[in-house]
């Protein structure tokens, strides 16, 4: 399945990155304002190494972007990938009506 020319590799990293409570945090929180690393790490009961990785993640699925302010890393959310997610969900939803007025049709036919 192709959305937007993602590898299956890309909607892996999508998804693995989105199926983490936090990370899915972290996405709703930025994606109304940018945070530094350090601004989340305050908000979670767990390291800053730990807030770091989970961003790192986030990145690789190019769901987060980062950039360097000072001394400080902002994170802010990539508002694409979420387009990206969506529109491959949206193909998902697709395929599952298309076989579900098949099924009605069948029915309607017997």
């Amino acid at each position: 399945m192709v959305v937007d020319q993602l590898s299956d590799a890309d909607v892996d990293r999508l998804f693995q990155a989105l199926a983490d409570t936090t990370r899915r945090d972290i996405v709703r929180r930025v994606a109304v304002a940018d945070y530094s690393v350090s601004g989340l790490a305050a908000l979670y009961a767990m390291s800053f190494a730990a807030v770091q990785k989970h961003v790192a993640v986030l990145e690789r699925a190019s769901l987060v972007t980062k950039e360097k302010r000072g001394r400080e890393q902002i994170v802010r959310g990539n508002r694409e990938a979420l387009q990206k997610a969506r529109r491959l969900l949206d193909e998902y939803e697709a395929i599952w009506r298309q076989r579900a007025e098949r099924i009605a049709d069948i029915l309607a036919e017997g």
